[in-house]
């Protein structure tokens, strides 16, 4: 075989497992073999050989029920600090633009434990409202980052009494669950005075392959600025822009999910 068909063949190989890897990842359930090979249209042997391959690299693995799912390298790599920073870097042109359209600030929290943590923020264009929330420790029931995360089981609910840090803050489970409900029936979550009395915040998820929620992507600035900016129109204009940066992370919309 010459060098040009043997390069041919070579660059065949990794497109066709490249697509292999890229339907279990992207599928969000694990895949049969079956499934795999009347999808892609290879034939079983060539599926077969190019399977066992991923195995071997550890970038698939059979389940108890013999179907295919991602390898034990996705879930080190999810584990990696690097992890953070590289969605920090994937989420960072979303929030630019959001930032641009709002002029208020964009931060972006994932949850860590029970507690919430902000890990990129843009800053507001306005000196007014131009606080660093990164790294800052807040009770996540008064941020509409925490009620987004609360509402998708992305963090445990908190036990006990809750902190009221201002009149306007849940003070109780039930409180807090109605609020809840609410996130779960529009895709968003508000915060108005509820962590500091003229602060207010909109905010909304963002979505994994599997459709889980990892994140939270929230505006926040003065409650009359962001009351200005329509909470409703906000909230919307959140969630329409957060879908496309589900997609880059691999998520495919169904009906029904924001």
């Amino acid at each position: 075989m010459d060098t040009t068909v043997a390069t041919q063949v070579g660059s065949q190989a990794v497109d066709r497992a490249s697509a292999l890897l890229a339907l279990i990842v992207e599928s969000g359930a694990p895949r049969t073999f079956t499934s795999l090979v009347d999808e892609l249209g290879l034939a079983k042997s060539t599926t077969s050989r190019l399977l066992q391959a991923l195995e071997r690299s550890r970038l698939v693995q059979r389940d108890r029920a013999g179907a295919f799912r991602p390898g034990a390298l996705f879930s080190l790599y999810a584990a990696r600090p690097s992890a953070l920073h590289d969605l920090s870097e994937l989420a960072r042109p979303t929030m630019e633009h959001l930032g641009d359209l709002c002029r208020e600030t964009v931060n972006l929290a994932v949850p860590r434990g029970s507690q919430l943590v902000q890990i990129a923020q843009v800053d507001s264009r306005y000196l007014v409202g131009a606080t660093n929330w990164v790294g800052v420790d807040v009770p996540a029931h008064c941020t509409a980052l925490g009620k987004v995360l609360y509402a998708y089981s992305a963090l445990p609910l908190p036990l006990g009494n809750l902190e009221r840090r201002t009149p306007h803050s849940p003070v109780d489970r039930a409180q807090l669950d109605h609020a809840l409900v609410e996130v779960r029936r529009r895709g968003w979550a508000v915060s108005l005075d509820e962590l500091e009395v003229g602060l207010g915040a909109v905010g909304a998820p963002v979505r994994a392959v599997d459709g889980s929620v990892i994140a939270a992507i929230s505006v926040s600035g003065p409650t009359t600025r962001i009351n200005d900016l329509g909470i409703t129109k906000l909230g919307d204009l959140l969630v329409a822009e957060l879908r496309g940066l589900a997609a880059l992370l691999g998520h495919q919309r169904t009906e029904g999910v924001a």
